[in-house]
């Protein structure tokens, strides 16, 4: 019996050869699922639990060019991976396309398989300064960007990925769109929604069928792949390439499997229990100690606490003890009070784990829209004190 959602019950299987391996440069991703990257979420830990369920293609979280370069240790330790990971994948933020290039160089010395650039961030703190989602209201400075990126990057293929705009009086995803083909960009990643809406309301999967028929490099499509079939229906709504998946995996990293299982012409396993969800929340617990440290591991997994255990009857309170848990103990004791048996509810496959409904104001520069041709790249940040600030505040888009 199909587990899924009333929008995707009637959703056929992929047939034999409906589609193909995503092709980035010299990358072929089988199935055609790439792993958004999102900041406080796609380190190292939760990249290698996704990958054990299923290939594709797992991005870094945002890593800050001027950060990198200048060798701080915690943008130096989320861009850091392990020889299990392959391809290695890492997402460059960056505004200046001189640091931009010495950070894609020195990726590609390190052995990455593949680069992106975020050009979709839409926090107020980033978008003030000139960053993220609106650099693509510049095309000139888009292009300068990924033109220096592509040039260091050599044979490694780099790819982007857009926001639809600003708002919906200011697109700019088919300008961002022809520019990343222009510059050599090997693919390009739409957020179909835009800046101004955040996470809220629906994503126009009309965008990326809009993009993809005026582009010959690949696209990929993302926003609103909650399930295994969500992919497929984009995928043959739109054209894309490939989907990216975002807020559906947080505390599901087993929606890779299905999503293989789709891709390949097989109804996909049943979710887990609440038992075998706990094993998965442990696990995920015991990789980020490794990584972070205890202390820091522990504080990171008070939020996956809380997404891994959304929708079940009587967890609330459960939940509750875990956003405040500091020690191992303290998180084997409270997953004790949960009933292991507890089936999957369905009513969780499109709950949103992260971000909320709100929409924005986008925040710009002073006369910032005066200027679009201008391709004088924004302020670079050069203090550490102002890089913990910095890197606090970014979203992956």
């Amino acid at each position: 019996m199909r587990f899924s959602s009333p929008e995707n019950e009637a959703v056929a299987l992929a047939e034999a050869g409906e589609f193909a391996p995503l092709k980035i440069g010299p990358l072929a991703v089988w199935p055609p699922v790439v792993l958004a990257p999102m900041a406080g979420v796609t380190n190292y830990p939760f990249r290698s639990l996704c990958r054990e369920y299923g290939a594709g293609l797992y991005v870094s979280e945002m890593i800050t060019a001027r950060a990198y370069l200048m060798g701080h240790r915690r943008t130096l330790l989320l861009a850091s991976s392990q020889p299990d990971e392959t391809p290695r994948s890492v997402q460059i933020y960056g505004t200046d396309p001189k640091d931009v290039g010495e950070m894609a160089r020195s990726l590609v010395d390190e052995g990455v398989h593949h680069l992106d650039m975020n050009f979709g961030c839409p926090v107020p703190k980033v978008t003030r300064a000139g960053g993220g989602s609106a650099i693509p209201v510049k095309p000139r400075l888009l292009a300068r960007i990924v033109r220096a990126a592509v040039k260091n990057a050599g044979s490694v293929p780099l790819t982007i990925k857009v926001r639809k705009g600003i708002d919906d009086a200011l697109l700019t995803f088919l300008d961002a769109g022809r520019v990343a083909q222009e510059e050599g960009a090997a693919a390009i990643g739409l957020h179909a929604r835009t800046a101004a809406q955040l996470y809220s309301g629906e994503a126009d999967w009309n965008a990326i069928g809009e993009l993809k028929s005026r582009l010959s490099i690949p696209v990929l499509g993302n926003g609103d792949i909650w399930e295994s079939f969500d992919a497929l229906r984009m995928m043959r709504a739109t054209g894309c390439d490939g989907v990216i998946v975002g807020r559906g995996c947080l505390g599901r990293p087993w929606l890779f499997r299905e999503l293989a299982e789709v891709f390949d012409g097989r109804e996909p396993a049943q979710p887990p229990d609440l038992g075998g969800i706990v094993a998965i929340l442990k696990d995920h617990a015991r990789r980020l100690v490794a990584f972070f440290g205890e202390r820091e591991g522990l504080l990171h997994m008070r939020k996956w606490c809380a997404w891994y255990t959304k929708g079940f009857p009587g967890s609330a309170s459960v939940r509750d003890s875990l956003s405040r848990l500091n020690t191992f103990e303290d998180l084997e004791r409270e997953l004790a009070r949960l009933n292991p048996r507890e089936p999957f509810p369905r009513s969780a496959l499109r709950a949103h784990r992260a971000k909320g409904s709100r929409v924005q104001t986008v925040a710009l520069p002073e006369n910032y829209l005066c200027s679009r041709d201008d391709d004088t790249p924004p302020r670079s940040i050069h203090s550490s004190e102002d890089l913990e600030e910095w890197e606090r505040s970014l979203s992956g888009g």
